[in-house]
């Protein structure tokens, strides 16, 4: 059975000896966030503060920062898996005669037990706070040059103005005073978007803030689903089996009904101000830029909520484990839009954004840029900085086997591509503009000679199978 919420969470992590708690009294400016970046780096435990100054809520930081407790929270050890499933429903066809669709009842019956189901309460509805205040609730100030306390974890519900297809995202939102906060949408994120054509109409964007939760919820914010995709539905499917959800009190949203906190609120694209710096996952801080205001509405939130926070900067910190999912549940999508795919990779160190290993089975000339341009049309991947492609006898996830592939299989002038003016990621502190800059991609597959190359193609140094057994079955003799 999937993970309900956070209370639930915290029990399996800690049964499991990936949790601590800590009773000592710690400030939410500044020396949590130290306390985590410490343990974050040195591969420890996810932290619950049960003694948090000013405040009665704890916090709980560092939820994710490993594979082991995300195989816990997503309740899977294969997250390829995740991806698989959507691949499936895609394939899926509605069988004809009476017959056939009695036969596949089981199949269908199973896809309506994802989809995100309505209640006209939940634990998260417990309390409603008539005098909302962005001051109750512990919000950290991670790094000294932060220009103030920032929600890092908030899963930010917007619906289409159109379609009211439902989003979830995560942006951080640097708080301004007891009401009002700035939203930092990125240009290329689906809230923005909804957000973009609120204005066009002359209104103000609902929006929901959802802290805590259960943990595919939490992932599917976080996960760049195809367009169209229903966010909710995603955390079903995650799951497999869909999210209760209830109304909000002041504003036209659903929300998990599981949630700890929702923050209602509305943000106005005609109050734009300055937000930043923020110290982030690139390890620099970002500079101050116009964003808008969200404005709070209302509070609901359970008696006794816990507050779940992430802390970034230099990788490689939790979002590095988040990311590495990402990774392994979106393979099979990738495979199906580019089915030469074997694997693929994005280095925890590049900030998953910066740089992207792919292997491919070669089967004719170019087919590596082919790859690229493809991958660099598919949604969120549009953002990647730069892709190495590899063949398939290359381990993408070891960094000295990829640049072995780069530095004997591919000719700087012959199988470098650079593209300018495309879209960056706004966080990218290289790029000349912010969102515009340029991507590099290295075909590091073996040439052939419909490659032009016309050397004689040298063979690759492999153990001899003999030896390798007879060493085998002596290994243990040798006393090594």
């Amino acid at each position: 059975m999937p993970i309900e919420d956070t209370t639930e969470f915290i029990k399996a992590l800690e049964d499991a000896g990936e949790l601590k708690r800590v009773k000592t009294q710690v400030d939410a400016d500044l020396e949590i966030a130290e306390i985590l970046r410490r343990t974050m780096y040195a591969n420890g435990p996810a932290i619950l503060f049960e003694n948090v100054k000013n405040h009665d809520m704890p916090v709980l930081g560092n939820a994710f920062g490993s594979l082991k407790r995300l195989q816990i929270g997503l309740q899977t050890s294969d997250f390829t898996e995740i991806g698989q499933r959507i691949v499936d429903m895609t394939k899926m066809e509605i069988p004809s005669g009476i017959l056939n669709k009695l036969k596949k009842l089981p199949e269908l019956s199973k896809m309506g037990e994802v989809f995100p189901k309505l209640e006209s309460s939940g634990p998260v509805t417990e309390v409603f706070d008539e005098s909302p205040s962005f001051d109750k609730i512990p919000i950290l100030k991670t790094w000294h040059k932060d220009a103030g306390r920032f929600i890092t974890l908030g899963l930010v519900a917007t619906k289409h103005p159109e379609t009211g297809v439902r989003n979830l995202g995560v942006y951080r939102m640097q708080i301004l005073d007891e009401k009002t906060a700035l939203m930092h949408w990125q240009k290329h994120k689906r809230g923005a978007h909804h957000h973009d054509l609120s204005k066009e109409q002359g209104k103000k964007i609902e929006a929901a803030v959802i802290i805590g939760g259960d943990p595919a919820t939490v992932f599917s914010a976080v996960a760049p689903v195809p367009e169209g995709l229903d966010k909710y539905l995603f955390a079903g499917i995650t799951r497999q089996k869909g999210i209760k959800t209830v109304k909000c009190k002041t504003i036209d949203l659903e929300v998990p009904a599981n949630a700890e906190i929702v923050l209602e609120g509305y943000v106005d694209p005609s109050d734009i101000r300055d937000e930043g710096p923020f110290g982030d996952h690139t390890g620099y801080y970002t500079p101050k830029e116009p964003y808008p205001t969200f404005t709070l509405t209302g509070v609901m939130r359970r008696k006794k909520p816990i507050y779940l926070t992430t802390i970034v900067g230099k990788p490689v910190l939790e979002d590095a484990y988040i990311g590495k999912v990402i990774e392994r549940s979106f393979l099979p999508l990738i495979k199906m839009f580019q089915p030469e795919v074997i694997d693929f990779a994005m280095p925890p160190a590049g900030w998953f954004q910066g740089m992207a290993i792919i292997s491919i089975k070669k089967r004719y000339p170019g087919q590596a840029k082919k790859v690229m341009m493809g991958l660099w049309g598919l949604g969120q991947l549009a953002l990647t900085k730069m892709f190495v492609v590899v063949d398939d006898d290359v381990n993408v996830h070891d960094m000295d086997d990829v640049i072995w592939a780069i530095t004997t299989r591919a000719d700087p002038a012959r199988d470098t591509v650079i593209i300018n003016n495309a879209p960056t990621d706004t966080l990218d502190p290289s790029s000349p503009l912010v969102n515009l800059g340029s991507k590099l991609g290295i075909d590091a597959t073996q040439k052939t000679r419909d490659e032009g190359f016309m050397r004689e193609i040298q063979e690759k140094v492999l153990v001899d199978d003999v030896t390798k057994k007879t060493v085998d079955s002596k290994w243990s003799s040798y006393g090594i």
